[in-house]
């Protein structure tokens, strides 16, 4: 089993290791004066499935706005692929909401950004029915949202950022609002996503079962604001299904990682 490190000052992953992303001494206050995030320190490797655990508030969200250059943080570095983020790194964000537009097709959502970067229809298409088949919607193309379950809006959003045929995905708690069956289904196909487009994923989300099982490091981070509490590796072997899901080792990680994310929000309070 994993073993947590607390008070991370950020994971030495070795000289000759990919870094896809890399916060040193990363810091954000707002302008109401409310101290979100930091200073964290944490590098991401390439290809590497990595979650961000913690209780609302501790700057999870934050962090990944950061990230994808959507706001800036107040100091230290953010930095993609060894460039300031974002530096024109393709990063693909899925956020808690499909966020889908009322008014035109699953085709017309996912070719979105592609229509925004003025890409020849052509190609466009081509990299539209590409990117719905890789979550299984290729019979829903000409279907509006309205038409579609929250499980299938959620294939959507992500489609809509695989399109691009990014280095990078950034998803912000996007099986939240979703029954447990549901969750537990695109769980598993995100895995297989992953596993099959080697995609550098960092994922957001409140629940210690769902980080110990997507990911291959889980990090628990301490309410506001948010720091590296505790890390762990989750080292199961792949392809991880079902059996790995009800198996002694996996509720071994869940405990480990409950009991830190209970340390890290103690050490708050007790501050």
């Amino acid at each position: 089993m994993a073993d947590p490190v607390a008070a991370l000052s950020g994971i030495d992953i070795g000289p000759s290791a990919d870094v896809a992303v890399s916060l040193r001494g990363v810091t954000k206050t707002y302008d109401s004066g409310v101290v979100a995030l930091g200073p964290i320190d944490l590098d991401v490797r390439k290809g590497e499935f990595v979650s961000l655990l913690g209780p609302s508030g501790c700057g999870k969200s934050t962090a990944l706005r950061l990230i994808a250059g959507l706001s800036e943080p107040t100091s230290g570095a953010v930095r993609v692929a060894n460039r300031a983020a974002p530096a024109g790194q393709s990063i693909g964000f899925v956020f808690q909401e499909p966020t889908l537009m009322p008014w035109t097709s699953v085709r017309g959502n996912v070719g979105l950004p592609l229509k925004l970067a003025h890409v020849p229809r052509e190609q466009a298409d081509m990299r539209v029915g590409r990117a719905l088949a890789q979550v299984g919607l290729e019979e829903f193309a000409g279907a509006f949202p309205r038409e579609l379950s929250g499980g299938m809006k959620m294939r959507v959003s992500l489609a809509r950022a695989l399109v691009t045929d990014p280095d990078i995905l950034l998803m912000d708690e996007p099986f939240a609002a979703l029954d447990e069956i549901t969750r537990f289904r695109l769980n598993n196909d995100l895995l297989v996503l992953w596993r099959n487009l080697r995609k550098t994923v960092i994922f957001v989300t409140h629940s210690v079962f769902e980080s110990v099982y997507l990911s291959q490091r889980v990090i628990v981070m301490t309410p506001r604001p948010g720091r590296i509490g505790a890390e762990f590796r989750i080292d199961a072997a792949a392809p991880r299904t079902e059996e790995f899901r009800t198996s002694a080792e996996y509720g071994a990680h869940c405990r480990a990682v409950s009991i830190a994310l209970g340390h890290a929000g103690g050490e708050k309070r007790s501050s």
